[in-house]
């Protein structure tokens, strides 16, 4: 059975070249995305105006770039995500082929 070539993306293991022709041709839009991740994009605001506010005067950087960095990734991480999710609800949406009835099977 021939399952396609396989590709090799950034040594983080292989995909079968079909597959990657057909996610091609499925969009996701930034509208899309945005409306999902707003929320996440108002924790890591929240949580970096808080680390700042937090921080002890003259230690600033000190108290607080960590706390944001954790929270950007998070955030990086959940964008991610969830743009593939969006991603692949969209492709599985184009792969559905709703039957149609022919003419001459036609329920009554």
């Amino acid at each position: 059975m021939d399952q396609g070539k396989d590709v090799r993306s950034a040594g983080r293991g292989s995909v079968n070249q079909d597959k990657v022709n057909q996610d091609k041709d499925v969009r996701i839009e930034v509208d899309e995305l945005r409306q999902r991740v707003t929320a996440e994009i108002e924790r890591v605001l929240q949580a970096t105006a808080d680390a700042l506010n937090n921080a002890r005067d003259g230690a600033i950087i000190a108290d607080s770039e960590w706390i944001v960095r954790d929270a950007m990734a998070r955030f990086k991480q959940k964008v991610f995500e969830t743009g593939v999710q969006l991603k692949a609800d969209k492709a599985a949406e184009a792969a559905f082929s709703p039957s149609t009835q022919r003419e001459g099977n036609a329920a009554p």
